[in-house]
């Protein structure tokens, strides 16, 4: 892989990144955990709310952490290697998921 096509690719994490920590924030800033809870109605609806939020929550940080092991794979020039065979990871695999850890051979394995 060239110098340009890994820029392009970090450039591409770096803005998922970003797009997803933005998207957390406005997320979290519209909840509504207070203490007012008149009824019971209005703690069912928090609880699912918050229930909501930290569904979104997991798979959202599950997606970061593939990012930054990405990143990191890129400035360690390990990136493209599959973690577990340590062969390469296809470059089509790697456009439509730039943070995959894997190779098709061994994603059909899990």
């Amino acid at each position: 892989m060239t110098k340009e096509e890994l820029k392009e690719i970090e450039g591409k994490l770096l803005s998922e990144k970003t797009k997803i920590e933005g998207e957390m924030a406005k997320l979290k800033e519209g909840l509504d955990f207070g203490d007012d809870v008149d009824n019971f109605e209005e703690e069912t609806d928090e609880a699912e709310e918050r229930g909501t939020y930290l569904g979104i929550k997991k798979t959202q940080d599950a997606r970061l952490e593939q990012i930054n092991k990405a990143l990191e794979k890129i400035r360690r020039g390990r990136y493209g290697v599959c973690e577990k065979c340590g062969g390469p990871i296809e470059r089509k695999i790697l456009d439509v998921d730039p943070e995959s850890l894997y190779c098709k051979n061994c994603k059909r394995g899990l």
